[in-house]
């Protein structure tokens, strides 16, 4: 399969390393680097060329190039070596650095409408420059939309992530009270445009319309329109934006770049006007449930896929209609996308040498693990861990004051002056609790479906 550009957040290091795009081996990853506000962002391959520790584990030293945290060498923007701290300062050793196996791989980047984008080949510089990167809809840069963006590494493969992304009709019982509603589910006619090695586009008709485009091999589109009747402003037609990227970084685990726009409830948003009030990491919160709505049961999915094809030697792209029942055209899109794989995606991503998928994430994971806010977005995101750290400081706050209140309370003569004392204590205990049960949000909450009436 071609090389292409793979998308993720540009921030100071790949946390865990970013491994190649859908047809490049599992070792192949990289750390993320860039010296200064005005400089470019700099890929290079996670591994130092001294003893092949993660770069991505090391930091930006004084000159403000990227040091190994294991012995110490040092990387300017190019890879070249530019220190050896082992190194005597006369005799061969001295020349060390100047050699070409002491220099870091680099592979190509470019920067497009807030994602960086890494070309995985560090021979494709000419062919990365000559390459355009998928683009988002024009609607992203109008002001008549607002926009909010979320990256979340997942617990199952890139196969399994394609197919929900392919899958519009579940959000109704799958994020049910979230973003959408069991009593709103209907039959979806969706019919295919296009099709081919770039991927497959398509729609159906009615209210909410529903479109959608596939581009191989990691980016897919839905659009969705609703036309609706409001008073005092009449009718309207209500769009809704959900462009995913979606980065295979090993066996069984997955990248998600979420980028979602709409034209209406701006003020519940994040964005530049003085209305918009509501923070990035809220609307996170949402982001984050839909994602663990979508853990349970995929990792339940893929571990049936993963029996189908280690007992019978079954290929799940090949036999997947037999293994699926899918009779209705609402799962037109998730057979368009699993054909694809099969006639051009190699059936999976080319995995560096043969994992052994018995030890896939979701098979050995807990739930708490599978739903690890924490580790899989909050660390990665400045937004939510910020504010996590901002929850912790008002927690303790409120725990400090509440002790304070306790221990003077029973001090003063008047019995008012205690009451008053006392409550203080009692409201600053229960403002601790909520936020203690806020901050949940940016760790882990436990997810029932059942429980969602």
């Amino acid at each position: 399969m071609e090389r292409s550009l793979v998308p993720r957040f540009p921030n100071r290091r790949s946390r865990p390393a970013l491994p190649d795009s859908i047809s490049a081996p599992q070792s192949r990853s990289r750390s993320l680097v860039r010296q200064n506000p005005t400089s470019q962002w700099v890929a290079l391959d996670d591994k130092c060329p001294h003893r092949l520790a993660p770069l991505s584990e090391g930091r930006i030293d004084e000159n403000g190039h990227l040091q190994c945290s294991y012995h110490g060498w040092s990387f300017d923007g190019s890879g070249s070596c530019t220190r050896i701290p082992q190194a005597a300062s006369a005799g061969p050793e001295a020349r060390a650095d100047n050699s070409p196996r002491a220099c870091a791989t680099r592979f190509p980047t470019m920067v497009s409408q807030g994602l960086l984008f890494v070309w995985p080949d560090e021979n494709g510089w000419e062919r990365a420059q000559a390459t355009s990167p998928p683009m988002l809809p024009d609607d992203f840069d109008t002001p008549e939309f607002s926009s909010v963006t979320i990256q979340r590494d997942l617990y199952y493969g890139y196969d399994t992530l394609m197919e929900n992304v392919s899958d519009p009709s579940h959000i109704d019982f799958a994020h049910h009270k979230v973003t959408g509603r069991r009593d709103r589910a209907k039959p979806l006619p969706f019919k295919m445009e296009s099709n081919g090695a770039w991927g497959f586009a398509g729609a159906n008709e009615g209210s909410p319309k529903i479109s959608a485009k596939f581009v191989a091999p990691c980016y897919y589109i839905n659009k969705i329109e609703i036309d609706t009747k409001l008073p005092v402003v009449g009718e309207q037609k209500w769009v809704i934006w959900i462009c995913s990227f979606n980065v295979p970084m090993a066996p069984g685990k997955t990248r998600s770049i979420v980028c979602s726009a709409r034209n209406f409830f701006q003020f519940s948003m994040p964005g530049p006007a003085w209305w918009q009030v509501v923070p990035r990491w809220n609307e996170h919160w949402t982001s984050n449930k839909v994602y663990d709505g979508d853990m349970i049961v995929l990792q339940g999915q893929e571990k049936v896929f993963l029996s189908q094809s280690t007992e019978g030697s079954t290929n799940v792209n090949e036999q997947y209609t037999k293994i699926t029942f899918t009779p209705t055209q609402a799962d037109r899109f998730v057979l368009a996308f699993r054909n694809w794989l099969r006639r051009h995606g190699n059936n999976q991503p080319q995995w560096f040498g043969t994992p052994d998928l018995q030890t896939l994430p979701s098979t050995i994971l807990s739930k708490r693990q599978m739903l690890d806010r924490f580790e899989q977005h909050t660390l990665q995101c400045s937004s939510c861990r910020n504010a996590h750290k901002n929850f912790e400081t008002l927690q303790k706050f409120f725990i400090g004051a509440a002790v304070v209140f306790a221990a003077t309370a029973g001090i003063p003569p008047d019995i008012q002056i205690r009451v008053v004392i006392g409550a203080g204590a009692i409201l600053s205990a229960g403002m601790a609790y909520a936020v203690s049960e806020l901050q949940k949000n940016f760790v882990f909450v436990d997810y029932i479906h059942a429980d969602i009436d």
